[in-house]
């Protein structure tokens, strides 16, 4: 039997500026997870979790909580641009069209810029940005994101199933 190792996700020297990353699946957002996230927040803003209060607004329901679309945006594109590393930061946040209950979520992710770090040598930069799309194409969030990313000579080993030796390359 042989056994083959999984993705390990990217490596600083992976990435290439204008590259672009589709995440492999899509989100459909339930008003469990909605009502559910909100609450775990505490986010007491009733456009979230009030049917009769949605149906008063200008959207005619209730909306998926913005941080609940950041989340899963960031959250869809780990595999993509951030296994290997850790977020600094980030930026330029914009939710241009709603997200509702029964909305299933698509991101991606551009790569802007590259940079090696000053103080990290085994380490990179990465500026990405991530959009969020619904499923008629209409963008839903974008935001600019930059992380710290290994370099693969300097990264820790990934070896982690129990009882396993490394396989070699």
């Amino acid at each position: 039997m042989a056994i083959k190792d999984g993705w390990e996700g990217r490596y600083f020297e992976d990435f290439t500026v204008g590259d672009v990353y589709r995440c492999r699946y899509g989100r459909t957002l339930t008003e469990t997870d909605n009502t559910w996230f909100t609450l775990l927040t505490h986010n007491s803003n009733q456009i979230h979790f009030n049917n009769d209060y949605g149906e008063r607004t200008d959207f005619g329901r209730c909306l998926i909580n913005s941080t609940l679309t950041l989340a899963l945006v960031v959250g869809m594109t780990v595999t993509d641009v951030s296994e290997n590393g850790f977020a600094l930061g980030y930026d330029e946040v914009r939710m241009p069209s709603p997200l509702f209950a029964g909305d299933t979520l698509y991101a991606d992710t551009e790569v802007l810029e590259l940079r090696e770090s000053n103080s990290r040598p085994g380490q990179g930069i990465v500026r990405v940005k991530h959009r969020g799309f619904n499923q008629d194409g209409t963008l839903v969030m974008e935001l600019a994101r930059n992380i710290m990313v290994w370099k693969r000579a300097a990264a820790p080993q990934l070896h982690q199933f129990p009882g396993a030796e490394p396989t070699k390359a």
